[in-house]
């Protein structure tokens, strides 16, 4: 038995016979209208082929059921992986997530605000792409809606949860420091504020240790191509024969994988067994860490903590949740993990 077709909401109602205004209530809550309606709408729907136009109705009320999910590169590992998980959380608690990337751009990102805010989003959860983005385009979306930063920020007082680089970088330091060489660390151009956070913390670690800090400096300019710059740069000071210790700490694991691609190329063993000719370690733990060769010794960001404070901030913010106390911290920095592998 065919199904029957109904291309709008107000001739699916009428063939319920009941009126549209129910049947929204219905989309929107179920368990809002009278059972005896709601076995009606329900034997009705699996007769039909119909299905609710939810972007359409969405844009009709005052406050939608979409969140947008910004970040600066869909195709980093970090950002995959967060996105990915705020998604399927989103979904769990009634929410439609609308995913957008700035592809690294200030323009775009700028772009991205003004087609969430055209989308009448309820809320916003944002990795803004730091440096390079323009302060008064989130101070605009803070006056339209409520939003919450993850990984970095832009000074202000808009909700942040993110890694505490101080601990992790101190914590990968000293286990290198006591298990070989002192460490040299593998700079990448400073796209937000974790990139000179984990500098900081490297040079006062080393210090504390009684080690003289070795920063190979970066020189490439605004860029979130990271494993090309670790590469080349690799390249570059193995060639000039300029490394300045058997260990390096890469500020990120995408880098890692280009400084690592390019002692293979000059044939060089890395590990830390005997014989092994580099020991390199790095920051993130994303998810391809495990698979490079050998298997990526990190400091592991908490993914499951940093997607449920970011949902559960932005839901108390919507009235989805009971208002946070005022004593919280508005910055959440949470302390990351060694994985020990392979490599170093």
């Amino acid at each position: 038995m065919e199904k029957s077709t109904h291309k709008t909401m107000e001739d699916f109602a009428k063939s319920c016979g009941i009126s549209r205004p129910t049947l929204s209530k219905y989309f929107h809550d179920p368990t809002s209208v009278k059972p005896a309606t709601r076995t009606l709408i329900e034997a009705a729907l699996r007769s039909t082929d119909y299905q609710p136009n939810l972007y359409a109705r969405n844009l009709n009320r005052k406050q939608t059921r979409n969140v947008g999910i910004l970040v600066p590169a869909l195709t980093d590992p970090f950002y995959a992986e967060m996105v990915n998980r705020l998604e399927l959380r989103l979904r769990d608690e009634g929410y439609w997530p609308i995913v957008i990337s700035s592809h690294g751009l200030a323009e775009l990102e700028a772009e991205a605000i003004k087609t969430m805010l055209s989308l009448k989003v309820a809320g916003a959860v944002v990795a803004p792409l730091g440096l390079k983005s323009d302060p008064r385009v989130f101070e605009r979306l803070a006056q339209n809606l409520p939003f919450v930063y993850f990984d970095t920020y832009i000074e202000g007082t808009t909700p942040f949860i993110g890694n505490n680089n101080h601990q992790s970088i101190a914590t990968i330091v000293d286990y290198l420091c006591r298990s070989g060489d002192a460490p040299a660390y593998f700079d990448i151009p400073h796209v937000n504020h974790n990139s000179p956070e984990r500098r900081a913390s490297y040079i006062a670690t080393m210090e504390a240790q009684g080690h003289e800090p070795m920063v190979i400096e970066t020189n490439a300019e605004y860029t979130w191509d990271f494993e090309r710059i670790g590469y080349e740069q690799m390249d570059g000071v193995l060639t000039a024969n300029r490394l300045p210790s058997r260990t390096i700490l890469c500020a990120n694991d995408r880098l890692a994988f280009g400084v690592m691609a390019a002692a293979f190329a000059h044939r060089l063993k890395i590990g830390r067994k005997k014989g092994d000719n580099l020991r390199i370690a790095a920051h993130d733990d994303h998810p391809l860490s495990r698979y490079t060769c050998p298997p990526l010794t990190t400091m592991g960001q908490d993914f499951a903590a940093m997607t449920a404070g970011s949902v559960d901030m932005l839901l108390a913010l919507l009235g989805d949740r009971e208002a946070q106390d005022p004593a919280l911290p508005q910055k959440i920095s949470l302390d990351g993990t060694l994985v020990m592998r392979k490599s170093a």
